[in-house]
């Protein structure tokens, strides 16, 4: 992605008006006083109330920072390129999303709070002792974080202000880590959820907005198969297919073996990253644990599937609408076009959605949707450096440094922000010289190489008492050998372009990437309890509240040598480092653990929940 292609091919259609600078300063500043007022509301200077806000956070907070956390801009770009280039089977990723969040709320968060820990790196050192399987992950889930969701996010936001503004790539990029970086280092998880609820709000609205238009520009829904199966570039590479719409652009399950998105790997495969991203993953696990009660937990779990049924309408059809109105740039497939348009020899699907956003939204509401894509940048952005921060602290530097203080743990969490936002600005360059085709599915093949592994360890831990140290040690790293291996494969050989012929090795080009998933998960899975077999057990008392089988209702040893919750009335005036008896602590993971789900709520709960799977299952079958 050079940064003169781009700004060059696309000369906005419009100027950006009065109006919409004014409401993105709006829009800016009511951020900046969001997070300044719900920092004010939890005291921060404690380690729970910086990094689990104060364990206070209520349902509609919880379930609308899951959901803006996972839409980051790298997903509406991602998803809407994606299905510009392949039609509506990448919306699996999304509706899939429901088990897992379900799984969160009323299997593993149960056994997280009972356990009493912050980070699920600490999690696993409680369940199998060691320090060893708590240091990888924490490295890894930083290296996750930098290469799969920091980067990619900054990418696609870039690009999406590039498009639109014409503005230089770097001068955007930097400015909008300043804004994000100033409120996660300054409010810590707080800010974060209630930023985020905002995010969601404008990020919905807007894209229903851009939706509707969009439709209406094909003259509605039941046009739009026929329309995309006609988009064609007027230029195309002689003797190929390639430039043709999927015949199968409208189904969302496709042939297990021929299909870009094979049903198989859409089912298993997607339900074992669901499973690692939704259940053991640093930054969406924080914010269920943040809950005031059980019962919060859960209804956040629900609002965030709610939402997830969306973004098929509103971000992967309107990514299909804008091949069908701009077929010569989304959907080229000659190299020599494809540079001049978007500087990607590979293809052009990544712009469908900015693209549409300069064509179709009227003065002030383009303002508004380029607010939503910094919203959405921003608050993926936020998430994961506060949660990346998280680990940092307690996972790595209190190994290193067991006496730190409370005061020294903070600094800590904010110079590391500090560091990774410095480390994505550097990504960048390399990110945009390696421009992929579908920045969706890069995100997902390399997150297929990694986190199996660990999806089959939380698993088993949580399952299978009998899991001890040794075995989840040696899974993880046969699973780690393994992923890497293909991924250095994959970087090796990359998907042919149009035209050229396939000459991959067979593990590449015959294995999807979501079937690999499902191998990795049981070649580490049988790694697991063959070395856990071959070991000695863990003593019974290690498990008490660690596993599903043995949660008890007594208090847990609540960990990070618990500190206070600061003034009981959530103001600022807390001095940093006060400690009141570790006492407070302890009572209020009791609470969590113990405080009985009302009657009428838990029931509501149940009925959403029957109601959620229904709505499921039918979409899916209507778009089988």
């Amino acid at each position: 992605m050079g940064d003169n292609t781009s700004a060059g091919s696309f000369p906005p259609s419009q100027q950006f008006s009065v109006a919409d600078l004014v409401v993105v300063v709006v829009y800016f500043s009511l951020n900046v006083a969001v997070g300044i007022w719900s920092s004010c509301r939890v005291n921060r200077n404690t380690v729970s109330g910086y990094f689990l806000a104060g364990r206070n956070m209520a349902w509609w907070t919880i379930g609308a920072s899951l959901f803006a956390s996972s839409e980051g801009s790298g997903l509406f770009i991602g998803l809407a390129g994606t299905g510009a280039a392949g039609g509506i089977a990448v919306t699996g990723f999304e509706w899939n999303a429901t088990y897992a969040l379900l799984a969160l709320a009323w299997v593993f968060v149960p056994v997280y709070i009972s356990s009493g820990i912050v980070t699920m790196p600490e999690y696993l050192q409680r369940r199998f002792g060691g320090e060893r399987i708590r240091m990888y992950l924490s490295s890894l889930s930083l290296l996750l974080s930098i290469f799969t969701k920091i980067s990619t996010d900054l990418y696609s936001g870039a690009l999406f202000v590039q498009v639109c503004l014409g503005w230089d790539l770097y001068l955007s990029t930097v400015l909008m880590l300043v804004v994000t970086g100033l409120y996660t280092i300054a409010g810590g998880l707080a800010a974060v959820i209630y930023t985020d609820a905002l995010q969601t709000l404008i990020m919905v609205l807007g894209a229903v907005v851009l939706a509707v238009k969009a439709f209406n520009e094909i003259g509605g829904y039941p046009n739009l198969e026929e329309a995309y199966l006609k988009a064609v570039p007027s230029k195309i590479v002689p003797n190929t297919t390639c430039h043709l719409p999927r015949e199968d652009a409208m189904h969302l399950f496709r042939d297990s073996v021929s299909g870009d998105l094979p049903w198989t790997g859409m089912t298993f495969g997607l339900s074992i990253m669901a499973t690692w991203y939704w259940c053991t993953d640093q930054v969406i696990v924080q914010r269920s644990l943040s809950a005031q009660s059980l019962t919060h937990a859960k209804a956040g779990s629900i609002l965030a599937s709610y939402l997830k049924m969306l973004p098929v309408f509103v971000i992967i059809m309107p990514g299909m609408i804008s091949r069908v109105l701009y077929p010569d740039t989304v959907a080229c497939v000659d190299p020599e076009e494809c540079t001049r348009v978007c500087g990607a020899a590979v293809g052009c699907s990544n712009i469908a959605y900015p693209k549409l956003v300069v064509e179709l939204m009227p003065s002030g509401l383009w303002g508004l949707m380029i607010a939503v894509m910094m919203a959405a940048l921003m608050s993926s952005l936020t998430s994961i450096f506060n949660s990346s921060s998280t680990l940092f602290t307690m996972d790595i530097w209190r190994k290193l440094r067991p006496g730190a203080g409370e005061r020294e743990l903070l600094l800590v969490g904010r110079v590391v922000t500090v560091v990774l936002v410095a480390l994505s600005v550097v990504w960048i360059p390399i990110l945009q010289s390696s421009g992929g085709g579908q920045l969706y599915i890069y995100i997902q093949a390399v997150t297929s190489y990694l986190a199996p592994p660990v999806t089959a360890v939380f698993i088993l831990a949580v399952f299978w008492p009998r899991a001890n140290e040794q075995g989840a040690f040696w899974g993880l790293m046969a699973g780690l050998a393994l992923g890497l291996a293909r991924m250095g494969l994959e970087l090796a050989h990359p998907t042919p372009r149009c035209g050229v012929p396939d000459r991959r090795p067979w593990l590449l080009a015959g294995v999807h990437y979501l079937h690999f998933a499902v191998l990795l998960c049981a070649i580490t899975a049988a790694v697991v309890v063959g070395g856990s077999l071959l070991t000695p057990p863990l003593p019974p008392a290690q498990l008490k509240d660690l596993t599903w089988w043995t949660l008890s209702r007594e208090l847990p040893q609540p960990s990070m040598d618990s500190t206070s919750q600061g003034p009981p009335d959530g103001s600022c005036s807390a001095t940093p480092g006060s400690q009141q008896p570790v006492k407070a602590e302890k009572l209020q993971i009791l609470a969590l653990k113990d405080i009985p789900e009302p009657h009428f709520w838990a029931r509501v709960c149940s009925i959403n929940t029957m109601l959620l799977i229904c709505i499921n299952i039918f979409c899916y079958a209507y778009f089988a």
